[in-house]
């Protein structure tokens, strides 16, 4: 009996080692600058680094959260001025690497940050319903973007409040852009 019992527990301790589960948070999206006339151009994907503070923001509301209202999302554009790096260490309050687009940096754009709307999630992805649109109003080089949410997060561009979600580049490359251009960016976040 013992004998069946523990090879009974090894055959389940096996099919437990073979059943683990991983999950990596991250995202990607595609973006695209519209001129005035219309015409399409600088077309481009672009993935992310989901910052530390941001999966476990998310990892505590997911796991452990009794009642949970999120504030924002909020998405804002990085600057190529004075760029050097995206890390997974960086938070809204630090990111010595990048600085926001927007006010103190070029290029400019219509306030506010803009508010993610989500579809809902499938097949282990939830994307942005629409494509977010960022009316340029000055010319500029925009590096990519992040999202940023949580308690304090706020639409106001270059505010430290809230918890940086994730950031991340254009992977086609930087998109330079002028006053009318509208930058459209679209997301999809995944486990």
């Amino acid at each position: 009996m013992n004998d069946l019992r523990n090879a009974y527990e090894q055959k389940r301790i096996l099919q437990l080692t073979e059943a683990i589960e991983e999950a990596h948070a991250r995202g990607e999206g595609y973006a695209w600058v519209q001129k005035a006339n219309g015409l399409i151009e600088q077309e481009g994907t672009w993935k992310n680094t989901v910052a530390t503070v941001g999966k476990n923001v998310a990892l505590d509301a997911y796991l452990a959260g009794s009642s949970y209202t999120v504030t924002g999302p909020y998405m804002g554009l990085i600057s190529s001025t004075s760029y050097s790096a995206i890390a997974a260490a960086d938070t809204m309050a630090s990111h010595a690497g990048w600085l926001e687009a927007g006010n103190a940096n070029t290029p400019t754009y219509t306030s506010p940050r803009k508010t993610c709307a989500w579809s809902a999630a499938s097949a282990g992805s939830k994307a942005l319903s629409a494509a977010l649109s960022f009316a340029i109003t000055g010319t500029g080089t925009v590096k990519g973007c992040f999202i940023v949410f949580f308690t304090g997060a706020v639409s106001t561009i270059d505010s430290t409040a809230g918890t940086l979600y994730s950031a991340g580049l254009f992977t086609g490359g930087d998109k330079a852009v002028v006053n009318t251009d509208t930058l459209n960016v679209s997301y999809t976040a995944s486990l």
